[in-house]
């Protein structure tokens, strides 16, 4: 039981690997993003066009969406500006506050929200404690400091024998379970 608070629901590549008709077939209404390394390099200042068309197809696809990070308040802020998305900084992660504070912001119920992030021991545990699913993604950097290789290095267990999953193969895996 405790182990299941560290197993991600489902593993993505990539956040552009979880489209809005993914989404849809795991009855996903609305999702709560970490921002560093997972929607965007921790030097990227402001989203890209990618990462803007990104956001827009989920937002006309009818799909909810807020960021939850850790990092300070300036530097979510200056990411949201041209994405105007709900957003929790200094969340705290894996406190499951920031996550539920998304989750009331939506209006939905739990079982209609994702959260996308790159980490067990924060994001993955913060999902699971605010009692939704989680989907981790590879991190975008490989060279982290220090501490982020320890913590990935005890992270290795949990995420070793995921299959980073196309997002046909990961519906595919997830209907097999019975996980809707």
């Amino acid at each position: 039981m405790l182990f299941s608070f560290f197993r991600p629901d489902m593993a993505f590549c990539d956040v552009y690997t979880i489209t809005p008709e993914a989404l849809k077939e795991l009855g996903v209404s609305g999702v709560v993003f970490d921002i560093d390394n997972t929607v965007a390099p921790y030097e990227i200042e402001r989203p890209t066009e990618k990462m803007k068309e990104y956001f827009s197809a989920l937002r006309s696809a009818g799909i909810k969406m807020a960021f939850v990070s850790n990092n300070k308040g300036p530097r979510v802020a200056m990411f949201n500006e041209s994405l105007g998305l709900f957003y929790v900084c200094k969340a705290g992660k894996p406190s499951p506050k920031g996550v539920r504070k998304c989750i009331e912001h939506f209006g939905l119920a739990k079982e209609q929200v994702l959260a996308v992030g790159d980490q067990i021991f924060t994001d993955c545990l913060a999902a699971h404690r605010a009692g939704i699913r989680f989907a981790i993604v590879k991190p975008i950097q490989a060279s982290e400091s220090r501490f982020f290789k320890f913590k990935r290095f005890f992270e290795r267990p949990f995420v070793k024998k995921l299959d980073w999953l196309n997002p046909k193969n990961a519906l595919a895996k997830i209907r097999k379970q019975g996980r809707r």
